[in-house]
């Protein structure tokens, strides 16, 4: 009953946002820009009893969702951090630059080459650009940004790993670190420093937390807001990818054995507590910011994107982290405030990308955008958030360990579709089966619906080849 209600007074929202738009901006001097982005936040906080049913903690991120546009229905291009963060600052889709996973060879796709990013197209146009924190991955044209502090990972804390489990960067804990000495709060601080500044061009700022990337190490207090006793897990289905062809078991088999050990050792419980109390660090230090641009002089002239990467896995389908194409880690946050276009408390339902986050900053500022920018502008749905709209919610990626094709997935109203390689598929009913957990891709009752999906997608001719992966030099080597 929850559930539903929610669901309708999402619609009923949505319906009263999109009857009128709000009167087009009068503005005597250009928009500002202030760009936010979570690493490997999901959407958990969106309060989807489907995706999750327990309490986040997650007060500022849901005040601004309350200030403009709402979109529910997000996806990254990649579930990876690289290719994801590639594609939208770019504004190059993997499927034509090729860059499907982390540790690739970029410098060896053309269409990336050829890019101009997403700050390069603000600082042509006049615009002082800063980025705080981790934005860009693996790609970046550095000389597009007049002031830029890179992500560092926080030192582990003493003994580490802090659990049984605990291996490289799958681990959590208490930091032993003040909160004012970790990175992202620092970085938050430099982004603050921005906003206070007087600044006579037009802006556009970045900040990044590499939260909530694990390893999940922030202070006890975050923790303190999840007893135990009040902590949900998601729900998890025995034998779940019984049904998932081979190069979708593939993907998911290394991180399986890491599902294995957290439920041997009945620390579940223990984890999602860890990554709900980071979810909350990242929340606080947004808020910090966002409460900066509002004492500002800037609040009214200034446009403001949140976003996540990439979804996350906790469990479900036998898989820790990102790198599927399955709900959990395609599925992410992506929130603007655009001043006299947005109105507060809308929320939009279609099937969008974080690709088009870059042609509707450049059609929002004006700006003499690139001619191959993939993705489409959301000013539509900006003032009309039920407004007419087929779905750009394409995400790509490669096995890791054998890159040899892209692997593609959309997701719309029908459900969603994957295609692997060598004929092996997936569908899934989403309106029926939420959580994915039955493959309906050999079932005739679909075979029209799964017809139109797979003409949505890129063909294999269209789908760029995988690059190679980065090399590693050896010690010998050396």
């Amino acid at each position: 009953m929850k559930c539903n209600l929610c669901l309708i007074t999402a619609i009923a929202l949505s319906i009263v946002c999109g009857r009128s738009s709000a009167n087009e901006p009068t503005l005597d001097k250009p928009w500002n820009v202030l760009f936010l982005v979570a690493d490997d936040l999901n959407s958990w906080l969106l309060e989807d009893a489907d995706r999750y049913a327990g309490k986040v903690v997650a007060p500022n991120l849901r005040k601004f969702a309350a200030s403009g546009v709402n979109f529910t229905r997000a996806y990254t291009a990649a579930p990876v951090c690289s290719p994801s963060r590639t594609a939208f600052f770019s504004g190059v889709s993997p499927w034509h630059s090729g860059h499907y996973h982390n540790a690739l060879q970029v410098q060896q796709s053309e269409p990336l080459n050829n890019a101009f990013s997403l700050a390069g197209c603000f600082k042509q146009s006049g615009y002082t650009t800063a980025c705080y924190g981790k934005i860009t991955h693996g790609w970046d044209q550095k000389e597009q940004w007049d002031e830029k502090v890179g992500h560092k990972r926080d030192p582990a804390p003493p003994g580490s790993p802090l659990t049984t489990v605990g291996r490289g960067e799958q681990d959590w804990g208490p930091t032993h670190l003040a909160e004012g000495d970790m990175n992202d709060t620092g970085n938050a601080d430099l982004t603050i420093a921005q906003l206070q500044k007087q600044h006579d061009e037009p802006f556009f700022i970045a900040f990044g937390t590499f939260n909530p990337h694990m390893p999940w190490y922030v202070p006890q207090k975050y923790f303190d807001m999840f007893p135990m006793d009040e902590v949900t897990t998601p729900q998890l289905l025995n034998n779940d990818l019984d049904d998932v062809p081979p190069l979708g078991v593939a993907i998911t088999s290394g991180k399986g054995r890491f599902v294995d050990s957290v439920l041997e050792h009945g620390l579940h419980k223990d984890a999602v507590q860890a990554y709900l109390a980071t979810t909350a660090y990242v929340d606080a230090q947004m808020g910090r910011v966002l409460d900066a641009l509002d004492r500002s002089p800037y609040k009214d002239n200034t446009i403001v994107v949140f976003l996540s990467d990439h979804g996350f896995h906790l469990g479900e389908k036998h898989h820790w982290q990102n790198a599927t194409l399955w709900e959990e880690a395609t599925h992410c946050l992506l929130m603007f405030r655009v001043p006299g276009v947005t109105r507060t408390g809308c929320m939009c339902q279609q099937f969008v990308s974080l690709q088009d986050i870059y042609p509707t900053l450049a059609d929002l500022c004006s700006l003499d955008r690139p001619s191959y920018l993939d993705g489409r502008s959301l000013v539509p749905l900006l003032k009309v958030p039920n407004a007419k709209w087929d779905s750009t919610a394409i995400t790509c990626l490669s096995d890791k360990s054998s890159p040899d094709q892209g692997y593609v997935t959309i997701r719309n109203e029908s459900g969603r579709y994957i295609r692997y390689a060598k004929g092996q598929e997936e569908f899934y009913v989403t309106t029926q089966d939420p959580h994915e957990w039955a493959n309906q891709i050999d079932n005739p009752r679909h075979a029209e619906t799964i017809e139109t999906l797979k003409n949505a997608v890129p063909s294999f001719s269209e789908m760029a080849t995988p690059l190679p992966p980065v090399q590693r030099k050896r010690e010998d080597d050396e």
